[in-house]
């Protein structure tokens, strides 16, 4: 990113930013991409794109191309960002200006790679929107360009996120009944999916893959696009359908931090100790290993429900030192010092590295729950540690 940035912006010139409107009035393509979260009853919340797009409506000229980037619940584009568009400008879309939506399909770490070499799914208002936007992403997109309306495409954006937080949250139950059943998910994962990809015959391809249970969903995108498309459906549905198990998913995945606290009661009650009072060491706060994003993390609603029990809590993370009001700490021993149980949300690397005998000294406690798989269970009960992790055997 850094050697592109510097040919666009030293040697070309081809690239500026600015907080200025002015260069809307010459431009020939449009991209609007903005936060579009939901609140706290999963109503999406639009103030940025309404904004922008009254004030690209205001600006552009006849001919223009608006290409919505941003996530949307489905009919968003078609039913509130044509109309602003069309009231600010008085022109019409698919007449007077050409009006699209194509989504990113990015992810931290990987944003160049994917931009250019995964397939864009453009929809446009119009066959003709349709054209005038892949004209705009065949220069730099090297992947196949599939062509659809934008209620299609704001729809395949929001399902194909819902998809991977439906199988985490499969994920995650089948953990739940390992849990209860007394064997290791991980055992059962491996085993289901060796099942082999067979391309022979695809319509009896026998391959499985099940997600990786854990400790919790974070990020941008899955916590919140299962709402955007419920909303959707809701709004410009033509009839009442509830989509249970896309919601039910969104409702198990957001409850695994809770469960990381029921497994900490139960370690804690083994030592015949309560939370209330416990100095807790919670390691990652960041909802990505090895990142700083802290978009939606699950860390968080885990340390406000140890606070509000009466917990001591102290946060390490090698990526961040505050966020949203909590002071996290990068000295690991500092963290560990005296604590009476350690709580794994994030598997950062440097976990991987921390010796059981270096935890077993600081600790005034030997209590683990593991919430991503990182400690061998077998090594941490032969050093007398009690361990708990997402989808293991209790004892």
């Amino acid at each position: 990113m850094e050697e592109l940035i510097h040919r666009v912006v030293i040697e070309k010139k081809t690239f500026c930013v600015t907080d200025s409107l002015d260069p809307l009035e010459d431009a020939d393509y449009i991209l609007i991409d903005v936060q579009t979260p939901v609140d706290e009853r999963y109503v999406p919340q639009y103030v940025s794109l309404k904004e922008v797009s009254a004030e690209a409506g205001k600006r552009m000229k006849r001919g223009a191309c608006v290409i919505i980037e941003s996530t949307c619940a489905p009919g968003t584009t078609s039913y509130i960002v044509k109309d602003i568009i069309e009231k600010s400008s008085g022109m019409k879309a698919g007449e007077d200006f050409h009006l699209a939506f194509s989504y990113e399909r990015v992810m931290v770490g990987r944003l160049l790679h994917n931009i250019i070499n995964l397939p864009r799914i453009v929809g446009g208002f119009s066959p003709e929107c349709t054209r005038k936007a892949v004209w705009l992403y065949k220069h730099f997109v090297k992947a196949e360009l599939l062509e659809t309306d934008c209620l299609t495409a704001e729809v395949a954006k929001v399902v194909e996120n819902a998809y991977r937080d439906v199988n985490i949250a499969f994920a995650n139950e089948v953990a739940l009944a390992c849990e209860s059943l007394g064997v290791d998910v991980f055992d059962v994962r491996r085993f289901v999916n060796s099942l082999p990809n067979d391309p022979s015959n695809p319509s009896a391809n026998p391959v499985r893959n099940l997600h990786f249970p854990g400790a919790g969903v974070g990020g941008h995108c899955l916590p919140k696009d299962s709402w955007l498309l419920k909303y959707g459906l809701d709004t410009y549905g033509t009839f009442k359908f509830e989509p249970k198990v896309i919601m039910e998913s969104r409702f198990r995945n957001d409850l695994m931090p809770h469960h990381m606290i029921e497994l900490l009661k139960e370690a804690m009650e083994e030592m015949s100790l309560s939370i209330k009072g416990a100095k807790v060491c919670v390691l990652g706060y960041a909802f990505l290993e090895n990142s700083d994003d802290t978009r939606n993390t699950p860390s968080r609603p885990l340390i406000l429900e140890l606070q509000e029990i009466g917990a001591d809590v102290v946060v390490h993370d090698p990526y961040l030192k505050e966020e949203d009001g909590i002071t996290i700490h990068q000295d690991l021993d500092y963290c560990l010092k005296d604590s009476d149980a350690v709580v794994l949300i994030t598997k950062h690397k440097e976990y991987f590295d921390l010796e059981m005998a270096r935890m077993k000294e600081l600790l005034k406690t030997p209590i683990i729950i593991d919430g991503r798989n990182v400690w061998s269970p077998s090594e941490a009960r032969s050093m007398s540690f009690v361990y708990k992790g997402i989808g293991k055997k209790k004892h």
